[in-house]
C-alpha cells in the first residue's frame, strides 16, 4: 500500500500549512523528467512535480527552465488560494462525515488502537477528528510527519513555478478547482476511505525512507522507478487508481488535445505520478493519437 500514503503526501499542497522561510543555498543538482507534445504551431511541455521538498535542491534549471521561460502560459493542477484559510475552509466544509458515526467506530479494534497511537505520536488529538470522515485523518497523518522531517510545501515545484510565472507576467491556469481536487478524496466510498486511512497509518514508520526514495527518482529523472514506487500498489485497488490517477489523467489528456488546436507554448506542471507508469497522461495521449517525446538534458 505504498501508493496510498504517497498519494496523500502528493496532495500536501492542499493543506495550506507551509510558511515562507529564508532561501537556502542549493547543493543538489536535479534533472527531473520533461516531455513535449508539438505540432506546427503549438508546443506543450509536460513536467512532473513534487509538491514538497527539503531545502537545497536545484531543479529549476537546464531544459526545465528553458522550456518554462519559452512558454506563454503555465498550467497547474490547481491554483491554490493565497490565503491558507480559504483552503482550510473548503476542506472543513467537506471533511465532516454526514452520517454522524465517530471515526474511531468505523475501525476494527486493532486499526483503532494503531490510528489513535499514530495521531498522538504526531501531536494531533484523535478526539478532535471523531466527527470527520476517514480521508481527512489520512491526509492529516500524511502531512504532519513530512513537516517534522523537514519537507516544505513552500519549496514545492508548483509554488516556485507559479511565483516565477507571476513575476514574468505569464498567464496561469488550472486543470482542476480546489473543490474538485478535495472531492476526489471526499467522495471516495467509505470502505476506500478507511483503507486509505489504515494504509497511511501502517506506512508511517517507513514514510521517511519511501518519500526520500521517491524524491531521489524524481531528481534523477527516472520515471520508470518513480512509477514503481508511486503507482504499483494501486493495481490492487483499481477503483482508487481510477479515481485518483487514471481518470484524471484521461481528462487532462483531453484538455491537452483541445489545447493543441490553438497556437502557443504551454508549460503543464502536474504531480510526477501522473506522468509515470501505466495509465499515465502520456499513455492517455497515445490512445488519442498524440505522441509525446522526452526532452533529454
Amino acid at each position: 500500500m505504498k501508493m496510498l500514503r504517497l498519494c496523500a503526501a502528493a496532495l500536501l499542497m492542499m493543506s495550506g500549512v507551509a510558511q515562507a522561510r529564508p532561501a537556502t543555498p542549493a547543493n543538489i543538482v536535479a534533472t527531473p523528467a520533461l516531455w513535449r507534445v508539438q505540432d506546427a504551431d503549438t508546443t506543450i511541455y509536460l513536467f512532473g512535480t513534487v509538491h514538497v521538498m527539503k531545502p537545497g535542491i536545484d531543479w529549476f534549471r537546464g531544459d526545465v527552465k528553458a522550456a518554462f521561460d519559452g512558454a506563454d502560459e503555465l498550467v497547474l493542477e490547481i491554483i491554490e488560494p493565497d490565503d491558507p484559510n480559504v483552503m482550510g475552509a473548503v476542506m472543513m466544509s467537506k471533511a465532516v462525515a454526514g452520517d454522524g458515526v465517530a471515526l474511531s467506530d468505523r475501525l476494527d479494534d486493532t486499526a483503532r488502537a494503531k490510528y489513535r497511537a499514530a495521531m498522538e505520536a504526531n501531536a494531533m488529538p484523535w478526539q478532535a477528528f471523531e466527527r470527520f470522515a476517514p480521508w481527512m485523518a489520512g491526509m492529516a497523518l500524511s502531512v504532519a510527519p513530512l513537516q517534522k522531517l523537514g519537507y516544505r510545501a513552500d519549496l514545492g515545484a508548483e509554488k516556485i513555478l507559479r511565483a516565477a510565472a507571476v513575476k514574468a507576467g505569464k498567464q496561469v491556469e488550472a486543470l482542476e478547482t480546489v473543490e474538485q481536487q478535495i472531492d476526489f478524496f471526499a467522495t471516495l466510498p467509505m470502505a476506500q476511505q478507511i483503507e486509505f486511512l489504515n494504509a497511511t497509518v501502517d506506512g508511517l514508520p517507513e514514510m521517511e525512507g519511501e518519500f526520500a526514495k521517491l524524491l531521489r527518482y524524481w531528481q534523477a529523472g527516472d520515471p520508470k522507478r518513480l512509477a514503481r514506487s508511486m503507482n504499483e500498489s494501486l493495481e490492487a485497488t483499481p477503483q482508487l487508481a481510477q479515481t485518483l490517477l487514471i481518470g484524471r489523467n484521461a481528462n487532462w489528456a483531453q484538455w491537452i488535445k483541445g489545447r493543441m488546436d490553438r497556437p502557443g507554448t504551454v508549460f503543464v506542471a502536474v504531480g510526477a505520478g501522473h506522468l509515470a507508469g501505466k495509465g499515465s497522461v502520456q499513455d492517455q495521449l497515445k490512445a488519442l493519437g498524440i505522441k509525446t517525446r522526452r526532452v533529454k538534458e
